[in-house]
């Protein structure tokens, strides 16, 4: 039983705290309140009221946890805002140009983030449990958290004009992830916005999906069409897929702060070779069996057979390449109503 002599310092306690966090494999860490954004539930509210969250439903039914992340849990007095780096090996704007080959966002091209980060978080908060004798909550990506606002809040970054996270020390090439905790610790100061007047990922967007600086529209957003989107694409929007087939990383891709993007150290994070670029071809083989197997452990499996090979069917009537016409042909009676449409939208195209 520890002893009030033996109980570290709040200060020696984050600074133990921040050493395990870096031994866990996280490469930053700053500490909030949960009421640290009161400006959360208004921004949310506008950004639903507009439908720019599309078919995401779940962002407007629990937008009272979600705006509000004390009413989370309200035993909470500190959240611990955590970023690991995945930063890729390759530029994923030249992977565009390579027509015949689907490209898949940097982060997916591997093992689920989902539990690689969490594995982490919880080796975190097992840690804080011991040393601070208190509650503990781990979060990646898995709850109604609004991480990108709270890591600002602790100072891990500022949200950009893409509304990603930007880092000083690590650009944006990085996962979040959160601990709450009963434990009263010391709070950062909140990052200030840097971008000035860039407009790089304003203007390479291909669909413009922002509508102002520091706004976006999901429902334009190559990252929620290719992901979360169910049913047809928008006939407008088809072209400008290009070869994306799950999600999109222009707009971060081009951040001038990756200058101080630092190396991924998690190998699983490392593209997998048959991920970097996928042959079309043979993606749109894909029964669901083959679909499953090829993609177990992976992100992408979440969104399922059919999804996939819409956006591998745009992807080939984007490619400019007669050649990869049967391929269309093939589907353009398959079961799934959205697959036939995506093989009969592309067949014409290659025409």
């Amino acid at each position: 039983m520890r002893t009030s002599t033996s109980d570290p310092s709040p200060a020696e306690l984050r600074a133990r705290l921040e050493a395990e966090a870096r031994d866990a494999g996280f490469a930053s860490m700053g500490i909030c309140a949960p009421d640290a954004v009161p400006e959360l539930p208004t921004r949310l509210k506008a950004f639903v009221d507009a439908n720019r969250h599309g078919q995401m439903a779940w962002m407007a039914e629990r937008m009272a946890w979600r705006g509000d992340p004390s009413a989370l849990w309200p035993d909470a007095r500190s959240v611990i805002m955590l970023a690991e780096p995945y930063t890729p090996d390759s530029d994923p704007l030249e992977d565009i140009t390579h027509r015949e080959n689907g490209v898949i966002s940097v982060y997916a091209r591997n093992r689920d983030y989902h539990d690689l980060v969490k594995k982490r978080l919880k080796r975190v908060a097992r840690w804080l449990v011991e040393a601070a004798d208190c509650e503990v909550k781990v979060f990646v990506d898995t709850a109604p958290v609004m991480e990108k606002p709270l890591a600002q809040a602790a100072g891990l970054g500022w949200q950009g004009k893409h509304t990603n996270l930007l880092s000083r020390k690590l650009g944006n090439w990085f996962f979040l992830g959160a601990v709450f905790t009963t434990a009263d610790l010391p709070k950062d100061t909140p990052e200030t916005e840097h971008c000035g007047n860039c407009r790089s990922c304003l203007d390479v967007c291909p669909t413009q999906a922002f509508p102002a600086p520091f706004q976006l529209d999901a429902r334009r957003c190559i990252s929620y069409l290719t992901i979360e989107h169910k049913g047809p694409v928008d006939l407008d929007l088809r072209a400008a897929l290009g070869n994306r087939i799950y999600g999109c990383d222009d707009c971060l891709a081009v951040c001038p702060w990756n200058k101080f993007a630092v190396e991924a150290t998690e190998l699983r994070y490392h593209a997998r070779d048959d991920l970097r670029q996928p042959a079309l071809a043979e993606l749109a083989t894909l029964d669901d069996a083959a679909f499953r197997a090829r993609f177990s452990g992976s992100p992408i499996k979440r969104i399922g057979r059919d999804r996939f090979v819409r956006n591998v069917l745009y992807a080939v009537g984007n490619s400019g390449r007669p050649d990869l016409r049967p391929v269309a042909q093939r589907l353009c009676e398959d079961s799934d109503p959205t697959v036939a449409d995506a093989a009969r939208w592309a067949e014409e195209r290659l025409r």
